[in-house]
């Protein structure tokens, strides 16, 4: 019976992460939906596969976030290779920000980064644990459904590459792809190697703030990110690109300072992660509606889909808050 209740939370992992990470802001549209299970294997085997190595060693949220970011580096620097090619999607997404030297966007390289890390990985990972209380930081998988779990990460990656290739036959430099390797390697060693020193000790007598203040620092802080996008992807204002990568960077460091001070508190809980993730959840929510996937679709399916996937994601934050009030008990 144990095995059977692990498996609803894992394969709930895998089948939430691709639609949170790209349908629910809006990249790609409802009549494109049946793309959610060629994105599943990397998306929801990336996340599954964090999330079972980070809870079988004992560890916590700085860990999942380090891998979080390793895996970021592998689905855009190596499987669709959008770090390094300038033209892709057709968005010119290098050109703010553009650093010659290693033929890289340096808003692009940033901004997707920060997606992958919260929105691809932590956002479903946190909802998912918050459905299962009694399973939050236990282990879902045995030996077996871990190797499983990392052949579909990899199965999942190479299909990616070959659909991103059938679509534009760009391909990376040796040199490009070493780096990209190399990257990855040298955060997930740190995340071994220093993601549990990052983790907080409650400091007794520091009071916690409200799930409410969170979820609407949570929600506006995603929104300055997200919502940045707008202002370079058309093209006329490239100048904002390392603008961009400042503010990032600066609202990066404030907002890991607040957590790491907040959840040092004995009353940091169920209701503040929540928070987290459900103001990021609502930030994709609010951004489907404005953008324009790549590809052409119906605008009136495209606004269904976005309506659809509002209403999904609200339903969702709407029963784990509802499993974290009865969690909590009277």
């Amino acid at each position: 019976m144990g095995h059977k209740r692990a498996f609803f939370p894992a394969a709930g992992l895998v089948v939430l992460t691709p639609l949170v990470a790209e349908f629910l802001p809006g990249y790609i549209s409802l009549d494109r939906i049946a793309g959610a299970i060629v994105l599943a294997p990397m998306y929801g085997g990336g996340a599954l596969l964090i999330r079972e190595v980070t809870r079988r060693m004992g560890r916590g949220w700085w860990t999942i976030l380090l891998l979080a970011l390793a895996y970021g580096l592998v689905e855009e620097g190596l499987a669709t290779q959008s770090l390094f090619n300038p033209d892709y999607a057709g968005l010119a997404l290098h050109e703010p920000a553009y650093v010659a030297g290693v033929q890289l966007g340096g808003w692009w390289t940033v901004f997707v980064l920060l997606l992958h890390v919260v929105w691809s990985i932590a956002v479903p990972i946190a909802l998912v644990e918050t459905l299962t209380p009694d399973r939050r930081t236990t282990p879902w998988l045995g030996n077996a459904g871990l190797v499983i779990t990392g052949l579909l990460f990899v199965l999942g990656a190479g299909v990616m590459s070959a659909f991103t290739l059938a679509d534009d036959p760009f391909v990376a430099s040796p040199a490009q792809f070493a780096g990209a390797g190399i990257a990855v390697l040298v955060v997930i060693f740190l995340a071994f190697a220093f993601g549990h020193r990052l983790e907080v000790r409650a400091v007794d007598g520091r009071p916690a703030p409200s799930a409410w203040s969170v979820g609407a620092v949570s929600l506006v802080a995603s929104s300055l990110v997200a919502g940045s996008a707008f202002a370079v992807t058309g093209g006329s204002n490239d100048h904002l690109g390392w603008i961009l990568v400042g503010g990032y960077l600066v609202l990066s460091v404030a907002v890991i300072a607040a957590v790491r001070y907040w959840s040092a508190s004995p009353g940091w809980a169920a209701g503040q992660r929540l928070a987290l993730a459900g103001g990021a959840l609502l930030t994709y929510a609010w951004n489907a509606f404005p953008e324009t996937p790549p590809e052409l679709t119906d605008p009136g399916l495209d606004l269904v889909g976005n309506l659809l996937f509002a209403a999904g994601a609200l339903a969702l934050l709407a029963l784990a808050i509802r499993r974290v009030v009865g969690s909590a008990g009277p």
